[in-house]
């Protein structure tokens, strides 16, 4: 017994030594994140909120540090933004950082780099938000251009077999999200009703106009049939920008957002047909990236500006690359054959896609809080979110699995691609990897056969 004692003593000690550099590590994050709101993030008038030259080439070089290393999707991405932004450098609080995310999930576009902009805009003001797209989606859009020019070296991408394998992955892909949002979009009898049906219109309707319908008719369903919502928020966000600016912001979107089809259908021009069809594209997009498959497929490949084989396999290269899906356009802005094309048409209609995006954000800033805890809101939202499902459903079958899988042996690579993602929680870049290699020895083995 006096041997145990001391024992006893020194464990307990030792919890409690833990349990206290715990909490002084919770109290440390908490003063940081306290300093970084009286400092002035996101108060009109401060320096900061002023868009100031330092603060914008802070987040500017945070974000461009998340945009080459977060990899795995907008989830992941959220993931690392949390661990970055509020464990590390204690820029803003658990609190603050939830509510920012159902915002950003409640609009329409890449939710994830909505995020960062919003964190921009709380730490630097509107420069801010400049500040931290740029950082964390120019990697992978560069890197989209360069894959872009790659496919036009090829010639015949349609023959290439690890381009073959990365349409293949692609379904593998766009499975695994049709899966995971079901599980959290479109539970119970209601909501998977709405997926369902939002999913035959778009096969029955294939364009953009068929997509629209859906999204809007998920609205209305939510309305008026018991689907479940989400709690009304108990806290607090307080974004402030100036209302002029907000309500200008929205002008200019719904301008440009039925102004732009108007224009390019009385004046044909590439460009303005090509910038209508990726604004849309980014304005009306729920759920996230690999829902804009759906809505951009629609509008680059039945006027021929894209072939359906060099979309997939661009889609599927996207996968292997950090930061947003949404930067799949600057892909297909480069792989297009009549002007702009290459690094001006790749930059091009990256702008174009992700200008909804800032137009939204000054716009509804101002205004969220209140408009969050409508019931009303939360009912249609829960609607939409249920008919982006049906959307990613229907993207699944056409064009994804029709344009890659022909026979058993594409069957079984896109199988194993699915594995890995789904159970074996392998890196998406890496799936792609190995789903090109898998093709491409795939299709040497009869040559290989041949030679003995």
């Amino acid at each position: 017994m006096p041997r145990i004692l001391p024992l006893t003593m020194i464990a307990r000690k030792a919890v409690g030594g833990r349990e206290e550099a715990q909490l002084k590590g919770s109290a440390a994050r908490r003063e940081r994140a306290a300093k970084a709101l009286e400092s002035g993030a996101g108060k009109p008038g401060t320096k900061s909120a002023q868009g100031s030259a330092a603060a914008a080439l802070e987040v500017l070089g945070v974000f461009l540090r998340l945009g080459l290393t977060s990899f795995g999707g907008p989830i992941a991405h959220l993931g690392y933004y949390r661990s970055e932004l509020v464990e590390r450098r204690g820029w803003l609080d658990e609190r603050t950082y939830a509510d920012i995310v159902a915002l950003c999930q409640f609009l329409p576009g890449p939710a994830s780099t909505e995020t960062g902009m919003t964190i921009g805009i709380l730490r630097a003001g509107p420069l801010g938000a400049l500040a931290a797209w740029f950082g964390f989606a120019m990697p992978s859009a560069l890197a989209m251009i360069l894959f872009a020019y790659g496919v036009k070296a090829l010639g015949q991408v349609a023959g290439a077999a690890a381009l073959q394998g990365l349409k293949i992955v692609a379904v593998a892909v766009v499975a695994q999200a049709v899966w995971r949002m079901a599980a959290s979009l479109a539970q119970g009898r209601a909501k998977a009703t709405i997926a369902v049906a939002a999913s035959l219109l778009v096969l029955a309707a294939p364009s953009a106009l068929g997509q629209i319908g859906a999204i809007a008719l998920g609205a209305v369903a939510g309305l008026f049939l018991p689907v479940e919502i989400a709690p009304e928020p108990t806290t607090k966000l307080a974004v402030l920008l100036p209302r002029g600016a907000a309500i200008a912001s929205a002008i200019l979107f719904f301008a440009l957002l039925f102004a732009l089809p108007a224009f390019a259908a009385l004046y044909p021009s590439h460009p303005l047909a090509l910038f209508a069809a990726f604004f849309r594209s980014g304005a009306l997009v729920f759920g996230g990236g690999h829902v804009v498959l759906p809505l951009l497929q629609a509008s680059v490949v039945p006027p021929g500006w894209v072939s359906n084989n060099a979309f997939l396999a661009g889609y599927g290269a996207a996968q292997a690359v950090p930061g947003p899906l949404f930067t799949f356009a600057a892909y297909l802005g480069a792989a297009m054959g009549g002007a702009p094309s290459g690094w001006l048409g790749g930059l091009f209609c990256l702008v174009a896609i992700f200008l909804p995006s800032f137009l939204l954000l000054f716009a509804i800033l101002p205004f969220w809080d209140g408009l969050r805890r409508r019931a009303l809101v939360r009912r249609a939202m829960g609607g939409v979110n249920a008919a982006v499902v049906g959307l990613l459903l229907a993207a699944l079958y056409r064009p994804v699995w029709t344009s890659a899988i022909h026979g058993p042996a594409d069957f079984a690579i896109g199988l194993f691609a699915y594995l890995l993602l789904a159970l074996w929680s392998v890196p998406p870049w890496l799936v792609v990897i190995l789903g090109a290699l898998a093709a491409s020895l795939l299709a040497a083995l009869p040559a290989f056969a041949g030679a003995f």
